[in-house]
């Protein structure tokens, strides 16, 4: 039987829109506590909470933009939201205060929230359903090759000393090319939903919080490690340039799109996630002994600390798919909006505990105690999913 077409101009253009998103968006992500700290002089304590009104704004966002995308039109939502997210940035080069500064954070992580339930829904409308693991990994993909590309491209232009000015207008100018590309997309009509007046499940897939708790808690060291790993790096002494850390994380990541998504689309969603779960769970110990390891042997270290890095990208990768299709499948097709924005819900709020608690344990300790609280949740996850949320899906799951 002849596969369902996957790849249209459509697709393309989402791809396009997701990449160039991404790319501004991770560019940022590891200059932005070296900015807080030059800048306004801000603590690790501070830096994490300004780090975290991100997160937090976004997650607050998360249950309501599934809503609207549900009951009304989706791209022109979608759009809105890009060209506020891009916007941004514009605002990042005129705040000269610590406080506007996170008023703009607040905005970003708003627009950011709507803007990447977006995508994921209106991806998954444009796609047939037998390629959808497939087509959420490809889609998966294109955040992790701005990931490969964004961190290293903005800690060498930090490290060569560009201005921040300069690392600002390469997001934004990234971001207005992807708003082009998302105008070109093409969706289909779906027909307004009616609802029950007032009902928890307009905003919160309630049947996939099992499975958002276990994502949670593996999104905690996830945080910490985005925002942090630099700086931990150069905490225990690694002179390498850690930039390569997130490219190989991100190579991690495209190795495993080779697999994971057809292995989901084969119904072995359970059996994947936790496959991830596994891995991550060693890696998160190894990272933490690397603080360790560095009076003992150097070298050694510097190696192993970037081949965790493309094994978490591995496990993280293989995962995210997987956990994407697990909430779409517990939901019917009037809630997909829904079951993303909780997908993505759940992933957000771990991120923010791991910039917070990361940034706090920091100052109280050091990072490399940050990540052993990181890695002991890790454990958790991994218990919590095998025992409770992975049968919770395969006795609930639509299709």
């Amino acid at each position: 039987m002849e596969k369902e077409r996957l790849i249209t101009p459509s697709y393309c253009c989402i791809l396009a829109a997701n990449f160039l998103l991404y790319f501004g968006f991770w560019l940022l992500t590891p200059v932005l506590p070296f900015y807080l700290s030059e800048i306004f002089e801000a603590s690790n304590t501070t830096i994490g909470i300004v780090l975290s009104c991100y997160t937090i704004s976004s997650l607050c966002i998360r249950p309501f933009s599934g809503y609207f995308l549900d009951t009304f039109a989706r791209k022109p939502l979608y759009l809105i939201a890009y060209f506020i997210f891009t916007l941004i940035f514009a605002g990042y080069m005129v705040a000269g205060l610590l406080t506007l500064f996170i008023i703009f954070r607040v905005i970003h992580g708003i627009s950011f929230g709507m803007v990447t339930v977006g995508g994921n829904t209106v991806v998954i409308d444009i796609m047939p359903s037998s390629r959808r693991g497939e087509g959420l990994g490809y889609y998966g993909l294109a955040n992790n090759l701005a990931m490969s590309i964004g961190p290293m491209f903005g800690l060498f232009l930090h490290s060569g000393g560009a201005s921040y000015i300069t690392i600002f207008s390469y997001s934004l100018g990234s971001c207005i090319l992807g708003f082009l590309a998302a105008t070109m997309v093409k969706t289909p009509y779906n027909p307004p939903v009616k609802r029950e007046p007032i009902s928890l499940d307009r905003f919160i897939l309630l049947k996939g919080l099992p499975a958002g708790f276990s994502l949670l808690l593996l999104s905690i060291p996830y945080g910490m490690t985005t925002n942090y790993v630099a700086m931990y790096a150069k905490q225990i002494g690694i002179t390498a340039e850690t930039g390569f850390f997130f490219t190989l994380m991100a190579v991690g990541m495209a190795i495993s799109r080779l697999f994971s998504g057809r292995l989901v689309d084969k119904g072995m969603i359970t059996q994947v996630i936790s496959a991830g779960l596994y891995l991550v769970c060693i890696c998160y110990f190894g990272l933490t002994a690397c603080g360790w390891l560095i009076n003992w042997n150097s070298s050694f270290t510097i190696i192993l600390f970037f081949l965790i890095s493309l094994l978490l990208g591995i496990g993280f990768g293989t995962m995210f798919p997987a956990y994407n299709t697990l909430f779409v499948n517990l939901a019917p097709n009037s809630q997909r909006g829904t079951a993303t924005s909780t997908y993505l819900t759940s992933w957000d709020v771990g991120l923010g505990i791991g910039m917070l608690s990361g940034g706090y344990i920091a100052e109280i300790a050091s990072f490399r105690a940050a990540y052993l609280f990181g890695a002991f949740l890790t454990v958790v996850s991994v218990i919590y999913f095998h025992f409770k949320a992975g049968p919770h899906f395969l006795k609930n799951k639509l299709r």
